[in-house]
């Protein structure tokens, strides 16, 4: 009798193993939708990107490409999100409010994650995704080496002279970063000074740029930047033009930060900032 409730125990043990291991299995999403170019750029640095079954049409990233698109950066298409039979959805502050509360009546499970305000922020959504989807240790190793990155730049930077900088992210209306955005502190982490960081919006206007006098004017790729920097070029007083310090740099690492493109990006700015007088490799 003790040796047949020994086994039967036993028998217990396994097959509650078993079934926990199963259940721990299926705990994450299996099938994810990512409605921001961020959100899926994050899945794909975490190892997630073959969960990922549907994306915008603004996640440029070569494997994303061929993943259903479900919408824009604000729009969404709720046939194809409930075709597709998503077991989570990743949304963002842009996605339309009506359409999260449509999913989210189908039973449909969402999780918002709003426009970081900066490195910290961007940081600790990566590591929420990574906990939602059970890539924590992942996460954990990308963002210490980051945030070790940036440490580095910081240090590099220090003591060199802090050019005057506008940044320009929209041209109609004109555009820029204020502060308590990730790029006016990218700014500020590159070695610069963003003329336009306490302006009470980001609306800006041309006049107030030739008047603050920029040493740098940064634009970012929005399909119209040739044209955008004949127009800066036409002010030849300012010293951003005689000295031909008008950059463009790329949309999706600017504007779609996650902590790997918040480094490359501060990278960049910071060789633009500095020219001639950083040591890193561009890599």
């Amino acid at each position: 009798m003790i040796k047949r409730a020994t086994v039967y125990f036993a028998f217990c043990v396994i097959l509650f193993l078993l079934r926990s291991g199963s259940l721990c299995a299926q705990r994450y999403p299996r099938r994810i939708i990512s409605l921001g170019p961020s959100i899926t750029e994050e899945l794909y640095l975490l190892g997630a990107g073959d969960h990922l079954v549907g994306c915008t049409t603004y996640c440029k990233r070569p494997e994303a490409k061929l993943k259903e698109k479900v919408g824009r950066a604000i729009e969404v298409n709720l046939e194809k999100v409930i075709a597709l039979k998503p077991d989570i959805v990743f949304a963002t502050s842009l996605t339309d409010p009506k359409a999260i509360k449509k999913m989210r009546d189908l039973g449909i499970k969402v999780t918002v994650f709003p426009e970081p305000k900066d490195f910290e922020e961007i940081c600790e959504q990566f590591m929420e995704l990574a906990r939602l989807i059970g890539r924590q240790n992942r996460a954990r190793e990308i963002v210490r080496r980051m945030k070790s990155q940036v440490v580095c730049i910081k240090g590099v930077v220090k003591g060199l002279k802090k050019p005057k900088v506008f940044v320009e992210i929209g041209a109609r209306p004109l555009f820029s970063a204020t502060r308590g955005s990730f790029i006016n502190q990218l700014v500020a982490l590159a070695g610069g000074v963003n003329i336009a960081q306490d302006a009470g919006t980001g609306i800006y206007s041309r006049e107030e740029v030739v008047r603050r006098d920029p040493d740098v004017i940064i634009i970012v790729t929005m399909g119209i930047t040739a044209e955008e920097k004949r127009i800066w070029q036409r002010f030849k007083s300012m010293k951003a033009v005689k000295n031909h310090r008008i950059y463009i740099m790329d949309s999706y690492k600017l504007c779609s930060p996650t902590p790997v493109t918040f480094v490359e990006a501060l990278k960049e700015m910071a060789r633009i900032l500095h020219p001639g007088k950083l040591s890193w490799k561009k890599s």
